[in-house]
């Protein structure tokens, strides 16, 4: 697996870490972490981060651009505490974009992102 992961230019994980306990936000966090990846590209059911949950608040205002750590002070939900903070101690940021549009793991990888850019 090392082999494969210093050769290769781009990745991509699916999947949690097999132990109770520990979200999917965490186990991906956490491999982002151990490859020593440049961000993480992370697809949700909402497309980017918001001030308020958009799916209940439809005034909620979508961040271009938030930081980690406004995102733990304002609890912002994006991902669960524990991936929150090992991002933020790590230096991990993350560009979230809503997995549910039309080719949007695609347009992302390509470059045309419009979700929300989490920076470390």
């Amino acid at each position: 697996m090392q082999a494969l992961l210093q050769a290769a230019q781009d990745g991509a994980f699916a999947g949690g870490t097999g132990h109770p306990y520990f979200s999917t936000d965490t186990g991906v966090v956490l491999r982002a972490v151990e490859v020593e990846a440049d961000v993480i590209l992370l697809a949700k059911a909402v497309d980017g981060v918001y001030d308020d949950d958009p799916r209940k608040n439809p005034d909620a205002k979508k961040y271009d651009e938030v930081t980690i750590a406004e995102v733990i002070e304002k609890n912002l939900q994006v991902v669960d505490m524990t991936a929150s903070i090992l991002a933020r101690d790590n230096k991990m940021p993350m560009w979230v974009f809503g997995l549910s549009g039309k080719d949007s793991i695609v347009n992302t990888v390509k470059g045309r992102f419009d979700g929300t850019k989490v920076l470390v």
